[in-house]
Formats: C-alpha cells, sequence, structure tokens
C-alpha cells in the first residue's frame, strides 16, 4: 500500500464541508450527492421535486402492503432522494429484515445509511450488496465514498480502481476519485482526475463543480470560475461563481487563522 499523503493544514479538509462525494450510485443522480453543495442549482432541486411527488404517490401503497418488495424499495429510494433521510433509513431498515438477502434492497438501504451519517454501517451493509464473484461498479464506487468519509482515503481509492476496471474512464468514478485525492490534499492529483472526468462528461455541472473547486484551490481562479458558468443562463452562472468565490474566501480565511 503506498504511504499516505499529509500535509497541515490542508485546505481540502476546510472546504470538504461543503463538498459531498459523488457516488453512492454510478449513474449520477443519486448517492451521498454528487454536488459541491453550494454551488448546486436548479437540477437538484427539480430533482427532489420530482422524488416528493414520487413519495406522496407511493405512501399509501406502502401503509397498505409494507411488506412488499419491491414498494419499499420504491418508496425508499424516493424518500432517500427528496431528503427524507431518517425516513429512508427507517422503511429501508425494516424491508432488510425482512428481505435479508435482496441485494437491491442492501445497496439502497447502504446508501440510505451514508446520506444519514452512519458510514461504517454503510460500508458493511454495502459490502453484502455484491460478491468478488459478481461485483457491481456502482456499488465499488458507493463503497469507496464512505470509505473517503471514513478518512480512509487510500482505501477508497482502491474500490474506485476496482470500480474503473469495470468502467474504464467512467466520470462518475472518476471524479469520486478526483475528490478523494482533493481530501489527500494532492491537489495535481485531483485536477489531472478531474479535467478526465470532464472530458467524459463535461456538460455534468457536479463534475464540472468538482474541477473549479480544485482548481480554485490551486489559485487559478479565471479558469475556476469559466468551468463553473459554461452552459448557464447568466443569472445562475453568477449565482455559482458567487458560491465559488464565498467558499475559496472561507477556505483562506480559515487557513490564515
Amino acid at each position: 500500500m503506498s504511504k499516505r499523503l499529509y500535509h497541515s493544514p490542508s485546505p481540502a479538509r476546510f472546504v470538504f464541508s461543503g463538498i459531498l462525494l459523488l457516488g453512492l450510485c454510478g449513474c449520477q443522480t443519486t448517492g451521498i450527492d454528487d454536488i459541491t453543495g453550494a454551488l448546486g442549482g436548479k437540477q437538484e432541486a427539480a430533482r427532489q421535486a420530482e422524488a416528493k411527488q414520487d413519495v406522496n404517490a407511493l405512501r399509501e401503497r406502502y401503509r397498505a402492503n409494507p411488506n412488499d418488495l419491491d414498494v419499499a424499495l420504491a418508496y425508499g429510494t424516493a424518500l432517500r432522494v427528496a431528503g427524507q433521510r431518517s425516513q429512508a433509513v427507517a422503511v429501508l431498515e425494516q424491508a432488510v429484515l425482512a428481505h435479508s438477502g435482496n441485494k437491491a434492497l442492501l445497496a439502497a438501504y447502504g446508501r440510505a445509511l451514508a446520506d444519514s451519517g452512519n458510514f461504517q454501517q454503510a460500508f458493511d451493509v454495502l459490502s453484502r450488496a455484491h460478491t468478488p464473484e459478481d461485483p457491481d461498479w456502482h456499488i465499488l464506487s458507493a463503497q469507496g465514498a464512505v470509505l473517503d468519509q471514513l478518512g480512509r482515503n487510500e482505501e477508497a481509492q482502491q474500490y474506485y480502481a476496482s470500480a474503473l476496471k469495470i468502467v474504464p474512464n467512467d466520470p462518475s468514478v472518476l471524479s469520486n476519485l478526483g475528490l478523494s485525492y482533493l481530501l489527500q490534499n494532492n491537489l495535481p492529483k485531483a485536477e489531472e482526475t478531474l479535467r478526465r472526468a470532464h472530458e467524459k462528461s463535461p456538460s455534468d455541472p457536479r463534475v464540472r463543480a468538482n474541477l473549479a473547486v480544485v482548481l480554485g484551490l490551486e489559485g487559478h481562479q479565471v479558469e475556476a470560475e469559466a468551468i463553473v458558468k459554461a452552459d448557464l443562463p447568466p443569472d445562475e452562472a453568477a449565482a455559482k461563481v458567487t458560491a465559488l468565490r464565498q467558499m475559496l474566501a472561507k477556505k483562506q480565511q480559515r487557513a490564515d487563522r
């Protein structure tokens, strides 16, 4: 195992409270949300609004038959995406008790636990959601994201590497990997990896935001702001640039103390 990189103080640690790791799934639509929190926008709001509609539609079906696996899974997932984290954990936990061997259910439960901050339990549950003989790259990336939350960055990077063997150059996994390097304060490696993610998915605002944060931390403010603003309406672009500047300013203030 390679040696961990240590730098003190770490600008990555100062800003990470505003960054939520990508990737409790590889589809880039759910997870420990994969977007720099302060740079979130209309897309994320629309996704949550849609999920809330799903929650309302599924609630009565779930209450009528809580033992229905498909309904419980759909309801729990909708609750999680809608931001109702404790309710999602409760619903999916009950479903797992009744269907302990269902891998899709275990994966959803693990993601809900991670969203709620129960990272070690999330990792343990996700480990039950697939096997080495039948690996799932979405879950491998999810496990990496959880390990990063636990501060086990080198282990996390091994999981991302395993996921990338299955889906080479997947932008969601690369984005997670880049943020993992950021957590180690290995900014050059983080930039290199996030540029690869951005090349593969240049229109994804979450990958774009992650790259902008790293560039900003490196002092490349002009390029960072250009990436944040790309393909956005002027009002939304201005708001995102302001959020980026505020995040980086807070980092600098803390580093100067």
